[in-house]
């Protein structure tokens, strides 16, 4: 069984002061137990709407939707008492302490006292938190809250983990912590489902990926399928001896889409195929020296640029 299957999900929001609205348009996919699974897209693509319809927030227009085999229509309370959420909205109880938003939690999903004291010292550690402990969470900043919200979440044995930017606002340290965090839950078997607007850090984690756009799939599959989707682009690092301005000359003619020279190290990015590019470079480096070279594939961020350009 799959943890999560969709099935041409629609989700269309009505008014009666202006047309209906799209969201969602036939969307389909399934997540495989234990797996990290990103569902990207630009603003507005339906990304947080798909994740609200999944965790029980929204209910479809039209389509599918099963969590560990429960129906999100029919059975809501299985599908809830399956899963963890973290949406964009940053949501903790503003007038309780931190400590006190991760007490309450941990009883709200039945731990005992002593285990539920247990995971809040992590959690405080693991999220850089226990200095704020005693401090009520309407006096943290904005970036600390989210800290929070991510923390409560991982306070729980939920087999699903949905987290809707987790990440958003926390500092390079926590963040490195926070994904190392979701890597160690999906070792020991749990499932993640991620949005994300940090490409780096969905190429960094997930197994799987759809690309949304419009409401509609653009793409899918891991980052080697999503490859053969785009066209030919590669990146170049190299380093000369020198920095020989005849050399960097020489490679500005390349054509480079784009090109960054720093003393004698230049970094470019082609489109095209690589044996003509290195042809050119050999017989560069037959007149200038060159001490480091290494080729690149086309990273995620170039193929979802150029798949939301299509």
């Amino acid at each position: 069984m799959n943890a999560i299957e969709v099935a041409n999900l629609v989700k269309v929001f009505t008014s009666r002061r202006r047309s209906p609205i799209t969201a969602v348009n036939d969307v389909s996919f399934y997540v495989k137990q234990g797996e990290i699974f990103g569902l990207l897209g630009p603003n507005g693509a339906g990304k947080t709407t798909t994740v609200r319809i999944l965790t029980t927030i929204l209910r479809p227009t039209s389509g599918s939707v099963q969590v560990m085999g429960h129906d999100v229509n029919k059975d809501p309370l299985k599908v809830r008492e399956q899963i963890a959420v973290v949406l964009q909205e940053t949501a903790v109880e503003t007038l309780l302490s931190v400590r006190d938003n991760l007490t309450i939690y941990g009883k709200l999903h039945h731990l005992s006292s002593k285990e539920n004291s247990r995971r809040i010292d992590w959690v405080l550690e693991q999220f850089g938190l226990k200095e704020k402990q005693k401090e009520k969470a309407q006096d943290l900043s904005g970036g600390l809250r989210r800290r929070l919200q991510v923390a409560k979440v991982f306070m729980v044995d939920s087999p699903i983990l949905f987290l809707d930017e987790a990440t958003t606002g926390m500092d390079p340290i926590i963040k490195r912590q926070t994904l190392e965090a979701i890597r160690d839950l999906a070792r020991k078997g749990k499932t993640i489902l991620l949005t994300t607007q940090l490409l780096e850090e969905a190429e960094a984690l997930c197994d799987h990926i759809v690309i949304i756009n419009k409401g509609k799939t653009i793409a899918s599959g891991n980052l080697d399928k999503l490859r053969t989707l785009s066209t030919k682009r590669f990146h170049v690092s190299l380093s000369f001896a020198k920095a020989w301005p005849e050399a960097m000359e020489a490679v500005k003619q390349l054509n480079p889409i784009s090109i960054n020279i720093n003393d004698q190290h230049v970094e470019m990015s082609f489109d095209g195929e690589e044996a003509v590019i290195l042809e050119h470079l050999s017989k560069l480096s037959a007149r200038w020296k060159i001490e480091r070279f290494e080729v690149r594939g086309a990273d995620l961020e170039d193929i979802f640029v150029e798949l939301i350009e299509k």
